[in-house]
């Protein structure tokens, strides 16, 4: 899979500073349809953080399989991935840390209308949105300047996080 973008601390207005053995996270997330058109948007209220489902890829786990854990814990629905649209990495020297994610699309095959958040998530409010494209994109877009941080994540990190899903979704949008 080709690498869509590299988000750096420059994108925030920070010096990168040089990675020293870095830790590496790898994700799998992306645009999950209904048969209606519109597609789940993963709202944290207390963060003001609205962002695309996914999370973290398990020891052993496939991208593709792990992308089908997140959505099913996320949104409640089987999924069937219909496009691979590539990988996005997010380099936040800073923390020393690398996350490459790799994007998927996929439709809802079944809703079984029950998430399975973990803690965090609950403590921080979240919620499924089902949204058009475009409104999704704008409140990703408009909530950038207004997060919030959390007891389990700063700021550092939720910016990183809101526009990769911005840039991820923009990509999809075009392509």
């Amino acid at each position: 899979m080709s690498c869509i973008k590299i988000i750096k601390d420059e994108d925030f207005g920070l010096k990168s500073i040089e990675f020293n053995n870095p830790r590496i996270r790898k994700g799998a997330r992306g645009i999950i349809i209904r048969e209606d058109g519109k597609i789940a948007i993963f709202n944290k209220t207390n963060k003001n953080e609205y962002k695309l489902p996914g999370g973290g890829i398990d020891p052993g786990e496939t991208p593709q399989a792990a992308f089908i854990r997140e959505a099913l814990e996320e949104t409640g629905c089987k999924v069937e991935i219909i496009k691979e649209l590539g990988t996005i990495e997010e380099h936040k020297s800073l923390d020393n840390f690398k996350q490459i994610s790799y994007l998927f699309v996929a439709k809802v095959l079944e809703n079984n209308n029950s998430l399975n958040l973990t803690q965090k998530e609950k403590d921080e409010g979240a919620r499924l949105l089902w949204l058009d494209k475009n409104e999704a994109l704008k409140l990703i877009t408009d909530c950038i300047n207004n997060l919030k941080a959390s007891e389990y994540e700063n700021l550092y990190h939720s910016k990183f996080i809101v526009l990769r899903d911005k840039y991820i979704l923009e990509y999809y949008l075009k392509n």
